[in-house]
């Protein structure tokens, strides 16, 4: 029997009728047209302004990437995890991933095949990129799937190494369903550096990144480093790793990439703001961080400083931008430096020279 197939006339009229989506049966078919009428909830205008529609508007939506899995029911078999590997959710997921190394190569924040990605889809399965591909020119026949201690499950690249790092993020911190692992160079020279980020300087990022945490250096892709970022991603969304790049963590692979974007634009921004003016740069007031911190928490975002009072919230005492320049050690008061005694009996004869030849 061929399915119903209901056109964007079809479903005007259903709506001016006074019914709605649920009165169309299981299985029809609707046209491009027909859907974008159905999830607004109004026809075209008629003439005379009147909309064909009898339904109120639908509430708009906000885009939503996250995977949402059903805790306990894991794939378990070879054939199972197979069949899930290449299901139309988990390729549509692993095709975002492609695009995403797309855009983090197109602005520089990876070379070779530096940065990574993964993207938790189960109790024990997370999605992961392979090692020794840029970034830029990755496919989705090369994504991997590993399980929370990394041992690979399918795809017939190697993962990264250094996906244990992102999975000791995600057993520490459940809401971070995915992590973005790059070099962005102004954020890479605050980890080399050593300098952590200040704070209240910047609306945006207070509400989207919060304090910018740090990670003492360890050899990338060990266990010791999975054990120092995962513990300061307990508290932040994005870490600098000292020496090495940056890795942000959110409720999505797009949440974790933005956040990376955010963390290169305000690094850059608090360089230049530093040679523009050497000393102490402007903030907002704690006042003012203490509603963009109420402001994080309505959008499902944590931070550590919500109990903090107002006067610590924009403390960058450590803070010290500018270049200082280091005098050379001076002699002792009293004392004479000293000379070279060689040096002295040519700089002697070479005088003596130029002023006979003058004569």
């Amino acid at each position: 029997m061929s399915k119903k197939v209901y056109t964007a006339a079809d479903i005007e009229a259903l709506l001016k009728a006074g019914k709605s989506g649920s009165d169309i049966p299981a299985g029809a078919v609707l046209t491009p047209s027909a859907k974008d009428i159905l999830r607004d909830g109004i026809g075209p205008v008629r003439a005379g302004g009147a909309s064909a529609a009898a339904s109120s508007p639908a509430e708009p939506i906000l885009p939503d990437y996250e995977y949402h899995w059903t805790p306990g029911k894991d794939p378990k078999t070879p054939a199972e995890i197979e069949a899930f590997f290449h299901s139309p959710a988990i390729v549509a997921i692993k095709e975002r991933m492609v695009d995403i190394g797309k855009r983090m190569w197109a602005r520089e924040y990876t070379d070779g095949n530096g940065g990574n990605l993964t993207i938790r889809v189960g109790d024990n399965l997370v999605l992961c990129t392979p090692t020794l591909v840029s970034k830029g020119f990755m496919t989705v026949e090369q994504m991997c799937l590993v399980d929370m201690e990394g041992k690979q499950l399918a795809g017939k690249y190697k993962r990264t190494s250094e996906c244990m790092t992102h999975l000791a993020i995600m057993k520490r911190q459940p809401k971070a369903k995915a992590c973005c692992h790059a070099h962005p160079p102004h954020g890479t020279a605050f980890a080399v550096a050593g300098v952590q980020p200040p704070t209240c300087m910047i609306p945006e990022a207070e509400v989207f990144l919060g304090q910018i945490g740090m990670a003492d250096y360890r050899t990338p892709g060990s266990p010791a480093n999975a054990e120092v970022v995962g513990n300061a991603a307990v508290d932040h969304m994005a870490v600098l790793m000292v020496n090495h790049g940056v890795i942000t963590w959110g409720k999505d692979i797009e949440d974790a990439y933005w956040k990376m974007e955010n963390v290169e634009s305000y690094c850059k921004t608090v360089w230049v703001a530093s040679q523009l003016k050497g000393g102490q740069l402007l903030t907002i007031t704690g006042g003012q961080a203490k509603e963009l911190i109420g402001l994080r928490k309505s959008l499902g975002m944590d931070d550590k400083r919500a109990n903090w009072q107002e006067c610590q919230l924009c403390d960058n005492s450590d803070f010290t931008p500018g270049t200082v320049c280091r005098i050379p050690d001076q002699p002792a008061s009293g004392s004479s430096p000293k000379l070279d005694a060689e040096a002295e009996k040519l700089v002697q004869a070479l005088t003596e020279q130029i002023i006979a030849s003058m004569k």
